[in-house]
């Protein structure tokens, strides 16, 4: 079941069929200064977004002390051994909830971490220890998505579509998952659209097939990535542009 929790309910539903804005940038990425991603998030707000989701507690703080509007925080923390790199144990999920983040976005997939642990279990966890915080399942498939909402995620969205073994080659959104999604567990959870979304005609898509909201990050804040698809599809994909956008930092 949905939340009953007034002040998450009127958080969530300020975010209703709007766009949430993924404001991040690492160090080395061309475009990178030190308040790039306030910067993009002030855009973002003039623009009327709904939301920001932000990496790092550095760089939600620095939002969160600007900008007037619901932070999505995670943190990505890259290892060899693994591709659950997305706020991947508590230590990660205090500092953003620290940093000012009120949802808490995190890897909910069935990957092994690189603590030797499933990613899903941290959910549980994370509600135990913060019962006050909203939490954000990101997953690749329907079984992680129902796992998801078994344990009680408040919102899921199926954002590592495309990031995991199994889906690796992946670059477009699959739209059937979304509607299955959507269809079966919109009245227990939020059900958000993230990844592969590149045109405001794909979002206003998710929304007609259920999706609360919907989250674009690449097509909007990361240009060098955007320029690097129009490359590549010049070049006769010669070269992956998704190989720049899937590197570890």
């Amino acid at each position: 079941m949905k939340t009953t929790d007034p002040r998450k309910r009127a958080l969530l539903e300020s975010m209703k069929n709007g766009l949430i804005v993924s404001c991040q940038v690492q160090k080395d990425d061309p475009i990178y200064t030190e308040d790039m991603a306030l910067k993009m998030a002030e855009a973002a707000k003039w623009a009327g977004a709904v939301g920001i989701r932000a990496n790092s507690p550095e760089q939600i703080a620095q939002i969160h002390s600007a900008v007037d509007l619901p932070i999505i925080g995670l943190w990505k923390v890259w290892h060899d051994d693994t591709d659950v790199f997305i706020t991947p144990t508590m230590k990660e999920v205090t500092a953003i909830k620290d940093a000012g983040a009120d949802i808490i976005a995190m890897d909910c997939t069935f990957q092994m971490t690189h603590e030797h642990t499933k990613a899903c279990d941290l959910l549980s966890q994370v509600k135990q220890a913060y019962p006050e915080i909203i939490t954000f399942a990101d997953v690749s498939s329907y079984e992680e998505a129902e796992y998801a909402v078994k344990m009680g995620a408040d919102i899921v969205a199926p954002t590592l579509y495309g990031y995991t073994a199994d889906t690796s080659d992946i670059e477009s959104p699959d739209w059937r998952l979304l509607a299955r999604i959507c269809r079966d567990f919109k009245d227990e959870a939020y059900i958000m659209m993230e990844g592969h979304i590149y045109t405001p005609e794909d979002a206003m898509k998710c929304i007609y097939l259920g999706a609360h909201s919907v989250v674009v990050g690449s097509a909007i804040t990361r240009p060098h990535l955007t320029a690097k698809r129009f490359v590549d599809l010049l070049s006769g994909y010669q070269h992956n542009w998704r190989d720049a956008e899937k590197a570890k930092h």
